[in-house]
């Protein structure tokens, strides 16, 4: 029987989307649910995983009803998850022990830190291809396993299972035949062997996490079981993590290839091809995906502070009222006049990492006004990119052309000044839910919806593109203003 659509999953730390995409990569139908995130304490994020579950599963029946396909014709589904987000349940009662804990929970750092203190931070990076820290899911689930008695005793009992969101969907969607996750998502959790793609005992011992039932970990296009819904089920053609779904979507099969989403921070990921290469200072290393038989690795670092920093200009210094707004008085001016912001409000994040930082505004005049400001901290979210980019060159793998998404990726000024400042071409993505896209293509290539990459790389046609029209000199100015900038705000640190 042929296909005419494939449903996507988009499951993230503000709630569920579910998509139906045609033959044409268009989007024929769609549902979609927030939950509620908790705050229990400081630096503490949690969801219900149950609620998660329901919104899943309503979310994909809406969307399948709002399509008017028959579910004859749809060819399975693909899902993508927020990372790192860890839930603990019992397999005898299928319940969970805990609320999921949130990918920005920082409850986790003492356990990394401990594991520094024991001498595993090298063994750690050498297999993880990560860093010791509280973001990945490692560290949330030995805080449960401390802290909550019921895991505690299904720990002892043999009855502790343990999985990003993903592996909890997938158990509960197949209707617990399942127990299983991709590559990708298994890559940010600091217990699995990049190398080796398997889970790894002396890490999980140094977690204190032995005797925890983990996930089977399967190619990101293998085969997750048939997931049942009212009235119908869908075959699970791919799982995997948001950002590399992004990149996916974005049609970044390419060695060379990269992606911004531009966000509250920003994530920017290089596709490095089918060797986990060594990741350069201040950038991470993971399972890019892992499809049609090849695994393709990338570099990725992660940006604090992108379109927050425009949040502060406006909300706290009210320098703006709508980002039209900042955009025209940006344009107003030729430069930023040697103006530059460094949003270090909490530290700065890739490649730099540095702890106790403060931002900065430097290079004020008397004849600075507002829109030097607003044009310093759109600029600022450019330089940062180009500093993670600039960073994961070193590691022997040259830039293609940076694919962009997310909600600054509408500003064409700030778009311009990327690609300026890069001198590479940028392409902007047709669609603001490219990280579903890139699921459904996984999906839908694994389930003859699509022939091959070539015919996703059609489909993922940018809706703009930007030249670099600066000049050579130009840009080596403005870049060692920022470098100076940057010396500036880390000196006496």
């Amino acid at each position: 029987m042929g296909f005419d659509c494939v449903v996507s999953v988009d499951q993230s730390s503000a709630g569920t989307k579910a998509f139906v995409y045609g033959r044409d990569g268009a989007i024929i139908g769609s549902a979609g649910r927030a939950h509620e995130q908790y705050y229990p304490r400081p630096g503490w994020v949690e969801q219900d995983p149950l609620v998660v579950l329901a919104n899943v599963r309503e979310s994909v029946s809406r969307a399948v009803r709002a399509s008017g396909v028959e579910p004859g014709r749809i060819a399975g589904m693909g899902i993508t998850n927020q990372r790192e987000t860890i839930v603990a349940w019992d397999s005898g009662t299928g319940r969970p022990l805990y609320n999921a804990i949130g990918w920005q929970d920082e409850r986790g750092g003492p356990y990394c830190d401990r594991l520094v203190g024991a001498g595993g931070e090298a063994s750690l990076r050498r297999k993880t291809g990560l860093v010791p820290d509280t973001n990945f899911s490692a560290g949330k689930l030995a805080w449960i396993v401390d802290n909550v008695e019921d895991a505690r005793s299904a720990l002892r009992a043999g009855r502790l299972m343990c999985g990003t969101i993903d592996a909890w969907l997938v158990w509960n969607l197949t209707g617990r035949r399942l127990f299983a996750t991709d590559f990708s998502n298994a890559s940010r959790t600091l217990l699995f062997d990049i190398g080796e793609l398997a889970w790894d005992g002396e890490l999980i011992g140094l977690f204190g996490l032995e005797g925890v039932r983990l996930p089977e970990a399967l190619p990101s296009d293998g085969d997750f079981g048939e997931a049942a819904f009212e009235g119908f089920s869908l075959p699970i053609g791919a799982v995997l993590g948001d950002s590399h779904a992004a990149l996916y979507g974005q049609g970044g099969f390419e060695r060379g290839s990269a992606k911004a989403t531009y966000g509250t921070g920003s994530s920017v990921m290089l596709n490095v091809g089918p060797e986990a290469l060594k990741p350069p200072a201040g950038i991470v290393t993971s399972v890019g995906w892992a499809s049609q038989g090849r695994v393709n690795y990338v570099y990725e670092g992660n940006i604090r502070s992108s379109g927050d920093t425009l949040r502060w200009v406006r909300e706290d210094l009210g320098l703006f009222g709508s980002y039209e707004e900042a955009e025209s008085l940006a344009a107003s001016l030729r430069d930023s006049g040697g103006v530059y912001l460094v949003p270090a409000f909490s530290g700065m994040g890739a490649p730099h990492w540095v702890q106790g930082a403060r931002a900065s505004i430097s290079g004020i005049s008397r004849g600075t006004g507002r829109a030097h400001i607003v044009r310093a901290a759109l600029e600022s979210i450019a330089y940062q990119v180009a500093d993670v980019l600039a960073a994961m060159q070193t590691g022997g793998v040259a830039l293609r052309e940076l694919r962009v998404d997310g909600g600054a990726s509408s500003n064409s000024l700030l778009m311009q000044f990327q690609s300026d400042i890069l001198g590479t071409r940028l392409r902007v993505a047709s669609t603001p839910d490219v990280s579903a896209r890139g699921a459904a293509f996984m999906a839908g290539l694994r389930r003859a919806l699509w022939r091959d990459e070539a015919e996703l790389s059609a489909l993922a046609q940018p809706a703009a593109e930007y030249l670099p029209s600066m000049d050579g000199e130009r840009r080596e100015a403005l870049v060692a203003g920022w470098k100076a900038a940057l010396g500036r705000t880390f000196h006496g640190l």
